[in-house]
C-alpha cells in the first residue's frame, strides 16, 4: 500500500515539472504509466505473498547492558561480530552456493529481504517451499555434496574421511568423487577469521576465555576442533563468550555428517547464571532413573557440565537461519561429552521475545481459558533449559556394536534427539520438582510445555525442532495428555496422563536410540511426524490472527552503540 502510494506521488511529481514541454510530458507519462503498470503487476503477482510470508517473522533488537564490561571487552566485541560474518557467508556458501547468483535476480526488496532470512530460495518455515518462480526443490546435499550423488554411490566410495563434518564431497575433472576440507575450500575466510580471533585473544583479561579464542583460530585452519572445545568447556569466569565454527549438521539433509558455519557473540547474564548453576550437579543422579531399561543408561554423564544465562547480542550462518535458536547445547563431540559433559547456554533476551511475541498470543488463542494463567515465562524459560541440559541424558554410543547413535541414525539422528531432549527435558523437571529443587506449579511447567509444542511445530517438518515436536504431540493425543475442546477449539492438560505419556515416551526414544535402530526411527517419524487437518486448522487461526512464527533480528555495532 505504502509502495503504490509513493509510486502516485512520483507520477503527480513528473507530471508537474514537465508540463513547460508537451511532447516531452506524454512521453514521460507514458513511459511511467507502463512502470507504473509494471509495479502494480509485480505488486499482485509476487510483492503480496511475499509480504505475507515476511509477516510470520516479528522484528526484535538483539541489545544488552554493556555498561558492566571492561574497556577491552567492549573493544572485543566488533572484532567478533566481523568473524560472525565471515561465518555468514560460508555458511550460505553450505546452504545454497553462489549468494550472489541469486541476490542479483531479486529485483523487489521484500523477496530480496526473505531470501536473506531463509538462506536460499526455500522457506524454511513452509518444509523449505521455493518461493523464487522457476526454483526446484531444495536439494537434500545442500551444496555439501554434488547435487547428483546417490546414497549408493556415497557408501562404495573409498574415501575415508567421506563422514567427516568437516568435508565437501565434489568431483574431480573425471567425475570421481573426492573430499575436500573445509579449511581448504575456505582458505582466505578462515586465515582472516583466525586473524581476527588472535586479534580478539590479545584482548582478553579472562584466561580462559583467551586460551579458547586462540585455540579456535588455530582450529579453523585445521578443521581439528576437540582442543578448542576442551578449552571452551573449561571457561568458568568469562563475561563474553563467542560459538564459533561449523556445529550443527541439520543442514545437511542426506545423511545429518556435514556441520555448518554459524556464530553467536554473547554477554553473560552473572545473577540468572548463579540461578541455573546448581542444576547440572543432578545430571548422573537423573541418568539413573530415567524409566528405560538398565542397558541404555551405562553412561555417566560428564559432571562438568555447566548452566549459563546469556543475552545475546549476534547471530550468524545457520543458527539465523528460519527459526532462531533461544538455547545452546554444546559441543557436539561425544568424546567430550563423556570426558566433560557441555555447556547449556541460555539466550534470554530471545528467549523473553519469543514469549512475549508468539507463547503469550498463542496462549490466549490455543490453550482452555482456566488454564491460561499457568503459562509463564519462568516455566518457559525451565523447558527450553532442561531440553538443553538432557540432551546429556541417555546414551551416545549403541548398545549392539552400531557405534555412535549419530552415525547409527543418520539423517533420522536429529530429529529423534530434539524429541528425546525435549521429553527428558520435561522429565528432569518433574524429577527435580518432586525433590523440591524446582520452585513453582508443576501444573505450570506442563501447561507451558503444551503451549510450547504449539510454537515449535509451526517451524514446519524441515525443521528438526518441527519434527519432533509433532511426534511428541501426536503421541500425547494417543495417550490422552491432554484434550481438545471441540466448542472452543481450545486444549486442556490432564497432568497425570500427561506423566505417564512422558514417561512412555521417553523409553521408546532411548530404546530407539540406544539400538541404533534406523529403521524404527524413520518409521516413527513418518508416522507420527505428521500434521493432522484438525491441527492444521488450529494452527491456520494463528495465522489468521497474525501471530508470527519467528524472530528476525535487528543486530550489529550500530544497533549496539558501539
Amino acid at each position: 500500500m505504502k509502495r503504490e502510494y509513493f509510486q502516485i506521488l512520483f507520477l503527480i511529481s513528473a507530471f508537474c515539472l514537465l508540463s513547460c514541454n508537451k511532447n516531452q510530458k506524454e512521453q514521460t507519462n507514458n513511459q511511467q504509466a507502463t512502470t507504473a503498470n509494471q509495479d502494480q503487476a509485480s505488486n499482485t503477482n509476487s510483492v503480496t505473498p511475499i509480504h505475507k510470508r515476511l509477516g510470520k517473522y516479528v522484528q526484535v533488537k538483539l541489545t544488552s547492558d554493556l555498561n558492566g564490561l571492561s574497556a577491552k571487552e567492549k573493544q572485543m566485541l566488533p572484532l567478533l561480530i566481523e568473524i560472525a560474518q565471515i561465518m555468514d557467508d560460508l555458511f550460505w556458501y553450505e546452504a545454497y552456493g553462489n549468494r550472489d547468483s541469486l541476490l542479483t535476480v531479486v529485483k523487489d526488496g521484500a523477496t530480496h529481504k526473505f531470501v536473506e532470512i531463509n538462506y536460499g530460495p526455500w522457506d524454511r518455515l513452509e518444509n523449505n517451499a521455493p518461493f523464487i518462480p522457476g526454483v526446484g526443490p531444495k536439494p537434500e546435499t545442500a551444496n555439501f555434496y554434488p547435487k547428483d550423488i546417490t546414497k549408493a554411490e556415497f557408501e562404495k566410495a573409498n574415501l575415508k574421511d567421506k563422514k567427516s563434518h568437516y568435508t565437501f564431497l565434489r568431483r574431480d575433472a573425471q567425475g570421481k568423487l573426492i573430499t575436500v576440507p573445509y579449511h581448504v575450500q575456505f582458505k582466505t575466510q578462515v586465515e582472516k577469521a583466525a586473524s581476527l580471533l588472535r586479534e580478539a585473544a590479545g584482548l582478553a583479561e579472562d584466561a580462559g576465555l583467551k586460551k579458547y579464542l586462540a585455540l579456535r583460530a588455530e582450529a579453523l585452519l585445521t578443521d581439528k576442533y576437540q582442543p578448542s572445545d576442551l578449552a571452551w568447556m573449561d571457561m568458568k569466569t568469562n563475561t563474553i563468550d563467542f560459538v564459533v565454527g561449523p556445529i550443527e549438521v541439520y543442514e545437511d539433509k542426506l545423511y545429518n555428517y556435514k556441520a555448518a558455519h554459524e556464530a553467536y557473540v554473547l554477554v553473560k547474564d552473572q545473577a540468572w547464571s548463579k540461578r541455573l548453576a546448581k542444576y547440572a550437579a543432578f545430571l548422573p543422579e537423573l541418568q539413573k532413573g530415567l524409566p528405560v531399561p538398565a542397558k541404555y543408561k551405562t553412561e555417566t554423564p560428564g559432571t562438568d557440565s555447566d548452566l549459563n544465562a546469556y543475552d545475546v547480542i549476534y547471530y550468524a550462518g545457520d543458527c539465523n537461519s528460519g527459526s532462531k535458536t533461544i538455547a545452546i547445547n554444546l559441543p557436539n563431540d561425544e568424546e567430550v561429552q563423556l570426558k566433560k559433559g557441555t555447556r547449556r547456554l541460555q539466550l534470554k533476551n530471545a528467549m523473553q521475545a519469543k514469549f512475549d511475541k508468539i507463547m503469550v498470543p498463542i496462549t490466549q488463542t490455543l490453550i482452555a481459558q482456566d488454564q491460561q494463567q499457568l503459562v509463564n515465562f519462568d516455566a518457559f524459560f525451565a523447558t527450553t533449559m532442561f531440553h538443553e541440559v538432557a540432551h546429556g541424558l541417555g546414551i551416545k554410543n549403541t548398545i549392539n556394536k552400531k557405534g555412535t547413535v549419530r552415525d547409527a541414525l543418520k539423517e533420522q539422528g536429529s530429529a529423534l534427539e530434539e524429541g528425546k531432549a525435549d521429553i527428558l527435558g520435561l522429565y528432569m523437571i518433574t524429577q527435580l520438582h518432586k525433590k523440591g529443587q524446582i520452585e513453582g506449579d508443576l501444573k505450570s511447567y506442563y501447561t507451558t510445555f503444551l503451549a510450547g509444542i504449539f510454537r515449535s511445530v509451526r517451524f514446519g517438518a524441515a525443521s528438526a525442532h518441527g519434527q519432533a515436536n509433532m511426534v511428541r504431540f501426536n503421541f500425547f493425543a494417543q495417550n490422552g495428555a491432554f484434550v481438545r475442546d471441540a466448542a472452543t477449539g481450545t486444549y486442556r492438560v490432564d497432568f497425570e496422563k500427561m506423566e505417564q505419556a512422558m514417561n512412555k515416551l521417553s523409553e521408546k526414544i532411548l530404546t530407539l536410540q540406544g539400538d541404533g535402530d534406523y529403521t524404527g526411527v524413520k518409521q516413527l517419524l513418518t508416522e507420527q511426524g505428521k500434521i493432522s487437518t484438525e491441527l492444521q486448522n488450529d494452527l491456520n487461526l494463528l495465522a489468521q490472527a497474525e501471530i508470527p512464527v519467528d524472530v528476525v533480528f535487528e543486530q550489529g555495532k550500530e544497533v549496539l552503540g558501539l
